[in-house]
């Protein structure tokens, strides 16, 4: 399919895209044994599920619960699995295997090895750290008695919350192509001090410039969602994951569908005897329009989180679009951003992650963009800047940055 068919395709009505939704989704458990809804708590993955259980009543639903989902979404979606007799399943973080320390400890295991001209024991021959690990293990007796003591520490079996995710890899702020290097922070921290490797294409080297001095990181995406996601599914033996994936989302999105189409055969899983796991993607076509004119068309219920309205940038009245992730603020570029909107809709959720680091990170990629220049903002701590009004932390506009200002810069304006 090209551009122009897709296109098309979007533009057909509703009683055509159900069919070709039916008609995947029949294919799909055709060549599947155990299939498994992948199931948010959205209206999207509702509605698909509403549309696949008339066939399959006794499907596999997935709850991707990341920790950090709107409580309105979370609430549904047990209710649903009750009201609906759902074989319903709810994933789990994942846990580390070890004992680590966490980034201000690792910080300063580096900083102890390279003042006693021994971080070379720890670097690969390119300059890159051999490892996390081989750096913790090479931490002095005497240094890792006083991280125990200054509680810098992560135990055996720790959970890997979205706060663990922050600690090691940094925070989920702008769009996937800003995160690049997707190792542990104090990887990087090596890879940027270090390494002999860095390209010197003037974008990337710009990009580099911005992550020595903010924390961001995608790594969260993989460890609290789609880590739990695949450990689930192997616990479970699923061959076929269906998604309510829709092309309208994003241009990445258009493209996989453009390229795959319905129904694609994805990565080999060892719980599948080497066999590659099956994805069907049944809405691909739908807009957002779609799904709502079906949800009301056969009364199917949805989470209350798209009932909360709020006052845009522009001042009109708005309800929430999309649910997803609390502390996502991979589109910080844009306004009515998700952090801004929820600042609006959840105040107190919003008020915990600025408050325990994401404002601050803001301020420096603020400064990063501005390229050290100083500005009426700096005068004023993170608390302080919480409390004003408009409030810098909705965009990065509030500073004066738009695109061009980072121009140059690989940057994805995808959320």
């Amino acid at each position: 399919m090209r551009w122009n068919e897709l296109t098309a395709e979007q533009q057909k009505p509703l009683d055509y895209k159900i069919e070709m939704a039916c008609v995947a989704i029949i294919k799909a458990l055709e060549v599947c044994k155990r299939p498994m809804v992948a199931f948010s708590g959205g209206k999207d993955s509702t509605a698909l599920l509403h549309m696949i259980k008339s066939v399959r009543p006794d499907i596999l639903v997935g709850y991707g619960n990341t920790g950090v989902e709107f409580p309105e979404c979370i609430k549904f979606s047990r209710q649903l699995a009750e009201d609906w007799r759902l074989n319903f399943h709810e994933t789990k973080l994942l846990h580390t295997d070890r004992i680590g320390y966490k980034y201000a400890g690792q910080r300063m295991i580096w900083e102890r090895l390279i003042a006693d001209g021994r971080i070379g024991d720890v670097l690969k021959p390119d300059g890159k750290l051999k490892s996390t690990e081989a750096l913790e293990r090479a931490c002095p007796p005497d240094l890792a008695a006083e991280l125990e003591s200054r509680r810098l520490v992560w135990p055996a079996s720790t959970r890997q919350t979205y706060w663990w995710c922050v600690d090691q890899y940094g925070w989920p702020l702008l769009g996937k192509a800003w995160s690049k290097l997707t190792a542990r922070r104090i990887n990087i921290d090596t890879f940027l001090r270090f390494s002999e490797s860095e390209s010197q294409d003037e974008s990337l080297l710009r990009y580099y410039a911005v992550l020595r001095q903010v924390k961001i990181s995608q790594a969260c995406c993989d460890v609290i969602k789609k880590g739990p996601s695949e450990a689930m599914q192997a616990q479970l033996g699923v061959d076929l994951v269906f998604k309510g994936l829709m092309a309208s989302e994003s241009r990445s999105r258009a493209k996989n569908f453009l390229t795959r189409g319905y129904l694609f055969q994805g990565a080999k899983k060892d719980y599948l005897q080497g066999e590659r796991i099956w994805h069907c993607q049944p809405l691909a076509i739908w807009t957002d329009e779609d799904i709502w004119s079906y949800i009301h068309r056969y009364n199917v219920p949805y989470a209350s989180l798209y009932d909360i309205s709020y006052t845009a940038a522009d001042g009109s009245c708005r309800k929430i679009k999309r649910n997803g992730c609390m502390g996502c603020s991979t589109d910080l570029l844009f306004p009515d951003n998700h952090m801004a909107v929820m600042r609006r809709t959840h105040p107190k959720a919003w008020h915990s992650f600025m408050s325990q680091g994401m404002a601050e990170e803001i301020r420096k990629l603020q400064l990063a963009l501005r390229k050290g220049q100083m500005g009426m903002y700096d005068l004023f701590t993170a608390s302080e800047l919480m409390e004003m009004q408009p409030c810098i932390f909705d965009d990065l506009d509030g500073v004066g940055f738009r695109q061009p200002a980072i121009e140059g810069l690989a940057w994805d304006p995808e959320v």
